[in-house]
């Protein structure tokens, strides 16, 4: 599907903005405790940053360029706006031949949350996001007509995906996959695992999601507040986190028309819906999933979501 690629979106740009308004990871009397190495850049077009508690500068350093490395990596696979990453080649042609492992794992974790939240999250909504960032980016107002929609809903379904270690295939022509709404907690995850690899167990990182290692600075738990809405100001709840993630969807993080009406997370078999949650935040042992729960979750009903029970997670939403 290579008819229209809309400019990057970046979800998580607001999200991770919203959070950095409250994260604030270390309190100041902490900071004397054991020396934090900072580093800032980008994964998937989004800020990110990590906070190293108790490793010297050159260290540090050397650990910061391996970072870089993997998240180059990993956006060679996952990225949707750089033609020749692993995805938009497979939304270009319909097939990728011999996925690489970590293609494969993410798709194999994008399949289970898939099932779990009944369809809604369903990474095949691209070719449905770019009618409607085609429709507004002229700034119209009006609904994308209903034909329209229509054909493009019938290009929705992550069921039609077939893959395995020789090939992903799309069943139908004009399929096309996002993975925005798991990418970035997948790279925080395999960040989190270099990490942890090269002998680091204090860290707190946010590349796009935030997931925490060890208890920081203070032994306390990593401090970590969640925004209640777009404005990033008021906080819907404080956490200390230890060894979890956490991801923060809203559907008014970012908004595809002028008047505001229409937002970027789609429902997979109605399109654009109002949400009944200003934001939803899912707290898990690792960001993958959280972040692929909490992008299903702005489209569940409040029902429905007091229903999702999986293990180990906790919810926070924020009514409208």
């Amino acid at each position: 599907m290579a008819d229209f690629l809309a400019r990057p979106v970046e979800r998580r740009r607001f999200i991770r903005i919203g959070a950095t308004l409250a994260v604030m990871a270390v309190v100041p009397s902490a900071l004397a405790v054991a020396p934090v190495r900072r580093w800032s850049g980008n994964a998937l077009g989004a800020h990110a940053s990590i906070e190293l508690v108790g490793a010297d500068a050159p260290l540090a350093a050397a650990t910061f360029a391996a970072v870089e490395q993997e998240i180059a990596r990993l956006e060679g696979l996952f990225s949707l706006y750089r033609p020749d990453s692993a995805l938009s080649r497979l939304n270009a042609i319909g097939h990728l031949e011999t996925p690489e492992a970590d293609f494969l794992r993410l798709l194999g974790l994008a399949r289970s949350v898939y099932r779990e939240t009944g369809g809604l999250f369903d990474p095949t909504v691209q070719p449905l996001f770019a009618a409607y960032a085609a429709h507004y980016a002229g700034g119209r107002s009006d609904a994308l007509p209903t034909a329209e929609l229509a054909e493009r809903l019938a290009l929705v379904g992550f069921a039609q995906v077939a893959f395995d270690e020789n090939v992903v295939r799309f069943s139908r022509p004009g399929m096309a996959m996002t993975l925005n709404g798991i990418a970035q907690g997948y790279v925080t995850d395999r960040v989190a695992d270099l990490l942890k690899a090269r002998g680091f167990d204090n860290v707190l990182l946010d590349i796009g999601e935030i997931r925490a290692l060890g208890g920081g600075s203070d032994g306390d738990g990593w401090k970590v507040g969640l925004a209640a809405g777009p404005d990033g100001e008021a906080l819907s709840a404080s956490l200390r986190l230890r060894d979890r993630a956490v991801a923060t969807s809203m559907m008014a993080g970012t908004v595809l028309d002028a008047p505001g009406r229409v937002g970027h997370i789609l429902h997979p078999r109605k399109g654009a819906v109002p949400s009944a949650f200003s934001s939803v935040s899912i707290v898990a042992a690792e960001a993958a999933l959280a972040d692929a729960l909490s992008t299903a979750a702005v489209l569940m009903t409040p029902d429905e979501l007091s229903r999702l029970d999986h293990p180990g997670v906790e919810i926070y939403a924020t009514p409208v």
